[in-house]
């Protein structure tokens, strides 16, 4: 037991070390409602988790609600999705802006249960003054995160919040369980719906794609040596990955450039790419009328897309390189790139982490990213000695 309390001493003290970074003084941290409280119940109901809160509720909301706790679940930004518990408790916790809608992240709020646990990655307990904003200094509370069991991404994360009794071993175990039996439930939906993700540790199922950040494309294959493919053929398999269903010459001749490429160069280049293809990934054949990749070959940009197809954004965000062929001018290309980027960078604004924001302008190209910096001032507290650097990058354009 010391050894476990001695180690959540430095998962606290890390937690405080990134709140003074990020928010300076305690007396920044402070909850902001981010979600309108009329506007909370449709915003649940588009989340991941909003499916449990029925399971949630007969676990751990029905239990509490005469002990002098609440429980939360939050998404996986740090945002809270429901409250339930004790009644007095709650409208306690509400003065404080615990309440449905308010972001708990630790960019926020600082050190706390929900927003430290999201970023540790595991449970923690945080007592009364470990606490970084002096409004939560008379509540304990433990939180876990939720996961995806085939992916490790973290779906969310569970809270119990209140007195002494809300950082007890029994509150830990509870929220354990839950937290074990929303993960169980969720692998098993993917089983019955035929949604199954591979572990993240496991070797590529299909051939794929690299785009991101790169000029030339390489070439992925589950038991084969990736290669490095020309400019050309990168641009070719990349706009064919993109149309799985085919694209007769003529349409795939004008997304490779502007004035359309001649079918005589056309047809070479699609002959050398079925050689390379050939000797990279036997077994797999370029078809032609119209031209397609026989079977269906991933693009890490496509990966990214369907990481916010499913709110997955931080994955989205980690997955993200940058852009798709940086240096091709090839329409097709240009598209795809506008349409990855575009899609990413609004789901983030979207998403509104100041975490997120910040690694975005560290993704290569979008450091001048103005309307990113604008809500990043917008997000970040007055205080916050990250608000120079972007005001200063803003005045220098």
């Amino acid at each position: 037991m010391s050894l476990q309390l001695s180690y959540m001493g430095e998962v606290i003290a890390a937690s405080r070390d990134r709140s003074v970074r990020a928010l300076g003084s305690p007396d920044n941290a402070v909850p902001r409602a981010v979600i309108a409280l009329d506007d909370v119940r449709d915003w649940c109901g588009e989340t991941p988790l909003s499916r449990y809160l029925p399971m949630v509720t007969e676990l751990l909301g029905e239990p509490l609600r005469d002990s002098g706790l609440v429980v939360a679940l939050g998404d996986a930004a740090g945002r809270l999705l429901w409250v339930d518990g004790d009644p007095r408790m709650r409208g306690a916790v509400a003065d404080m802006g615990f309440v449905p809608g308010a972001d708990w992240s630790e960019d926020t709020v600082g050190t706390s249960a929900p927003g430290t646990a999201l970023i540790a990655n595991r449970a923690v307990l945080v007592a009364g003054d470990e606490h970084f904003a002096p409004s939560v200094h008379p509540y304990s509370c433990t939180a876990v995160p939720v996961h995806n069991l085939a992916t490790g991404e973290v779906l969310g994360v569970l809270d119990i919040t209140g007195g002494a009794a809300a950082v007890s071993s029994a509150s830990l175990a509870m929220l354990r369980a839950t937290a074990r039996a929303i993960e169980t439930e969720e692998q098993l939906r993917h089983f019955r719906t035929g949604l199954r993700v591979a572990p993240a540790q496991a070797a590529p199922s299909r051939p794929c794609l690299r785009l991101l950040g790169r000029d030339a494309a390489r070439l992925e294959a589950p038991g084969s040596a990736s290669i490095e493919l020309s400019r050309r053929h990168s641009e070719l398999l990349a706009l064919l990955a993109a149309h799985p269903e085919g694209l007769r010459s003529g349409e795939l001749a004008e997304l490779m450039h502007e004035q359309g490429m001649p079918a005589v160069t056309l047809r070479a280049e699609l002959v050398r790419l079925r050689q390379v293809l050939a000797t990279a990934l036997p077994g797999v054949q370029l078809e032609s009328r119209p031209y397609r990749i026989s079977v269906p070959l991933a693009t890490d940009a496509g990966q990214v897309l369907e990481a916010v197809d499913r709110g997955a954004h931080r994955q989205a965000l980690r997955d993200y390189r940058g852009a798709v062929l940086p240096t091709s001018d090839a329409p097709g290309i240009v598209a795809l790139r506008e349409r990855t980027r575009a899609t990413l960078r609004e789901s983030l604004l979207e998403f509104a982490s100041v975490e997120a924001l910040l690694a975005w302008l560290e993704v290569p190209g979008n450091d001048d990213d103005a309307e990113v910096q604008l809500e990043l001032l917008r997000l970040l507290p007055p205080r916050s000695p990250k608000r120079a650097g972007l005001v200063a990058q803003l005045g220098a354009r």
